[in-house]
């Protein structure tokens, strides 16, 4: 039977390029777009840098500029979904409405974790979303003292943003190194080296103890004793996916939403896509989360066809791909590494942050990083879906 009300909750990347997706592959039904937030969808990866930098107006990070007219699509902006009936196929808005669907799209991204010891002050920030953004942006106007909390993607090109604007900037990183846990910590003392040449002062292995000041924060304590002053600390430590509201709607939870290797949800009419979809990849045989750009775009139009078309578009097996520019470099890394691969760079210098690493598992090629290699980043990612050996990928590239 085909699908007549498709609902896609989540007004982000992944939930508009379904809705694209949907309308490309011919569903001419009702169409209807559920978004938290009151702004039109946009481009986040801005956020920390051209936004927060103040060189990008909030105008600019819009997904479609071509307007939505074309989609037919009915926009519920500002409306939280909070709560999924499987049974009547119903989804529950803050307003008091309900949507009906026979076919329905997952993708409400993430949320930003928060620091358990963080008070209520003026001063600490999140910064998942443009609000957040704008109002980071005009703290930083003021010239403050920056305490960036977290090592990761959104904390480390906070940092860079914050010292390109002329301000004295403190990271602190539980683990070892920065983005240790995604590249290991050999690769991740060439990201603290990078920030270090910048001026930034990195404190790696130390947490935070409490967060101090009456009404605005004023120092940050580390559970080693030490305190930092500070006018602004930005709350970087990850994010959670945005899975509250389908506690009691039946589905598996665990790390988000949980789908097989097509992005179905437990049923043909429910699938999911993006930062909330935990699904299972055959290419690594494993169910991973990815919280990446590429990922929303490439996850969510397979999760489309899925709705339509079925069990027929076979499995979602890509080689999840991210990069970050930080200081003015590329940094770009393709595959899926564990803490026991090996790492080795094969072309280019650490040294001068210009080069080509591979990580090795039983002698299969599991990823690729790069530094200002993004042509090298490209030929690796697709060798690693083919589950090339090492060796076979250095040769087919024209290395070693």
């Amino acid at each position: 039977m085909a699908l007549q009300r498709v609902v896609v909750v989540g007004a982000s990347l992944a939930g508009l390029r379904a809705v694209e997706a949907l309308r490309e592959n011919g569903f001419d039904g009702e169409l209807t777009l559920v978004g938290a937030e009151r702004h039109m969808p946009y481009d986040r990866p801005p956020l920390t840098k051209e936004v927060l930098r103040g060189e990008w107006s909030a105008d600019r990070v819009g997904l479609r500029q071509e307007g939505y007219e074309s989609l037919k699509v009915d926009l519920r902006l500002g409306c939280i979904a909070i709560a999924l009936r499987p049974g009547p196929q119903a989804v529950d808005l803050s307003d008091g409405t309900s949507v009906l669907y026979d076919g329905l799209v997952i993708a409400t991204g993430s949320a930003a974790r928060r620091l358990p010891c963080a008070p209520i002050v003026d001063g600490v920030c999140l910064l998942r979303t443009l609000d957040d953004a704008l109002a980071l942006r005009e703290k930083l106007e003021r010239g403050p003292r920056v305490v960036v909390v977290g090592a990761g993607f959104i904390g480390a090109e906070v940092a860079a943003s914050c010292r390109s604007l002329g301000l004295r900037v403190t990271v602190v990183e539980p683990q070892p190194a920065p983005l240790a846990r995604v590249l290991g910590r050999e690769m991740g003392e060439t990201c603290a080296a990078l920030h270090r040449d910048h001026g930034v002062d990195l404190r790696c292995g130390v947490g935070v103890a409490a967060i101090e000041g009456d009404h605005r924060v004023e120092r940050v304590r580390l559970d080693d004793g030490v305190t930092i002053d500070a006018d602004v600390v930005v709350v970087g430590i990850g994010a959670s996916p945005a899975t509250h509201w389908l506690e009691s709607s039946g589905l598996e939870l665990d790390d988000g939403v949980v789908c097989d290797e097509t992005c179905a949800a437990g049923s043909d009419e429910i699938v999911a896509a993006g930062d909330c979809a935990r699904w299972y990849n055959p290419l690594f045989e494993r169910r991973m989360r990815v919280e990446h750009w590429t990922n929303a775009v490439e996850q969510s139009t397979h999760a489309a066809r899925r709705l339509l078309h079925g069990r027929s578009v076979g499995a979602y097996a890509p080689v999840p791909e991210f990069w970050s520019d930080q200081y003015g470099v590329k940094i770009q890394f393709a595959g899926h590494v564990e803490p026991t691969d090996s790492v080795r760079v094969v072309e280019g210098s650490r040294a001068d942050y210009r080069f080509v690493a591979v990580y090795e598992r039983d002698r299969r090629l599991t990823g690729a990083l790069t530094f200002r290699r993004p042509r090298r980043l490209v030929e690796l990612a697709e060798l690693i879906g083919k589950r090339a050996s090492v060796t076979e990928a250095l040769a087919s590239i024209g290395i070693g």
